[in-house]
């Protein structure tokens, strides 16, 4: 028997700009401060080079996301998406449940990054603060998405003035001593190789885009603004990953930027001494703002999925302040829960490896689309086309399936255990499992 779900709506209340800063908010925040000095030590100075590798992945699926958006501007996304293409509901489920785990488990990676910069200055245990972060940002969630986009984009001006300070720091070692590497320059000459040996570490500073359309129903005229939104961001967080890289590298060399845990503090420190404690602020601000986003979306997954009877009814109830009150809860506490339980490395690869799969999913359910439904409404559609085959989103889903490669064992036991849990979690709230 089908359950009867009444269809409550959230408020719109994000325009262009709003959407636009909150994209740029998870782009920037924990991996451009934690994992340049990580790539660098892969890719040397030519870890710029990685960086518009990393943007040109991200761009192929982006622009599947921008025209998806366009055509379904619903909660869920990518569960959506998918649902549409092959409606094979147990398959769209699993969609949308690696993106609750995703968006929830990198929440907590960035927590954990949080309370690294937090214990670093104050001192304390890096559990106990992560967990507070969590507790603390959970509520926020729930105050509503308004005054979630409130402090994103007060926090998101932050953390981009760090980046522009690194950026000021770079033009002026540049301009006034040139050039002072060799930028093609790679440890011990291995080349291409290391360079792409690091696109598959920092994309990690890239994620996040793939969020934005899920707050399309919070979005005024979404089929317009989510596409518009979505470019800008990525565009304006790419341009920021370049410069930021350049001058990183101009300024300090590989070597000393792969041996430090704040690579971007000692990158200014060179120029202006004693800017510890000015980007240990910066920082904590960063991976607030994007553990907060990753929190809010992923109640937002959990309460779209909910009204589509995936999960309990309960999910879907909106609240008094007009947030999905039940779903904000769940995400909340499962993210605390593995605060207990996890460690930053551990949660970064899961995310990576479940948002890949998701992305060749996403840029395989656009190909789909454009031949079952070539004459829907689209708000954006992606160019370069060969009659109704769309090359950049085959672009897009070669590349994600490339990139699932390169994670190592123990990490791909980890993402069938979690395909395999979401098919358990189906077969016991489905409503009619059967019709997968």
């Amino acid at each position: 028997m089908k359950h009867k779900i009444k269809r409550f709506k959230l408020k719109r209340a994000l325009n262009l700009w709003e959407l636009s800063l909150y994209g740029v908010g998870v782009i920037l925040g924990a991996g451009i401060y934690a994992l340049i000095g990580v790539g660098a030590g892969i890719a040397g100075n030519a870890v710029w080079i990685s960086f518009i590798i990393a943007a040109i992945v991200a761009g192929f699926t982006g622009l599947s996301y921008a025209e998806l958006a366009s055509m379904y501007p619903k909660e869920a996304a990518e569960y959506t998406y998918t649902k549409k293409a092959f409606n094979k509901r147990q398959f769209s489920f699993i969609i949308g449940w690696l993106m609750i785990i995703a968006g929830i488990v990198s929440a907590v990676a960035v927590a954990f990054g949080f309370a690294g910069y937090f214990t670093h200055l104050w001192g304390g245990s890096v559990t106990v603060v992560a967990f507070i972060l969590l507790l603390v940002l959970s509520f926020i969630s729930y105050l509503g998405i308004k005054e979630s986009s409130t402090f994103n984009i007060v926090a998101t001006i932050i953390e981009t003035s760090g980046l522009l300070i690194v950026i000021a720091i770079g033009a002026y070692v540049f301009f006034s001593k040139g050039i002072q590497v060799n930028l093609l320059e790679t440890p011990l000459g291995i080349g291409v190789p290391g360079i792409m040996s690091a696109v598959a570490i920092i994309f990690f500073a890239f994620l996040g885009f793939e969020d934005m359309v899920n707050l399309a129903e919070e979005t005024k005229n979404p089929k317009k603004t989510v596409p518009r939104a979505l470019v800008l961001a990525l565009g304006l967080s790419t341009l920021l990953y370049l410069l930021v890289s350049f001058s990183a590298v101009n300024t300090v060399g590989w070597e000393k930027l792969s041996s430090s845990s704040a690579p971007l503090t000692l990158t200014v420190s060179s120029v202006i001494p004693k800017a510890d404690l000015l980007f240990s602020l910066i920082a904590l601000f960063a991976t607030a703002n994007t553990a907060l986003i990753l929190l809010v979306v992923s109640s937002r997954i959990l309460f779209g999925m909910a009204r589509d009877h995936s999960f309990p009814a309960i999910l879907s109830k909106i609240g008094s302040r007009g947030t999905p009150t039940a779903a904000v809860i769940i995400s909340g506490a499962i993210a605390l829960g593995l605060s207990l339980t996890s460690t930053i490395k551990t949660v970064a690869q899961v995310t990576d490896l479940s948002l890949f799969i998701i992305y060749a999913a996403v840029n395989l359910s656009l190909i789909v689309l454009r031949f079952k439904v070539p004459k829907a409404a689209r708000g954006f559609k992606v160019p370069f086309n060969i009659g109704k085959f769309p090359v950049l989103p085959a672009l897009g889903l070669a590349t994600s399936l490339g990139m699932i490669f390169y994670f190592e064992k123990n990490v791909l036991l980890i993402g069938l255990a979690i395909i395999g849990s979401g098919i358990l979690v189906y077969r016991i709230f489905s409503p009619n499992p059967q019709s997968a």
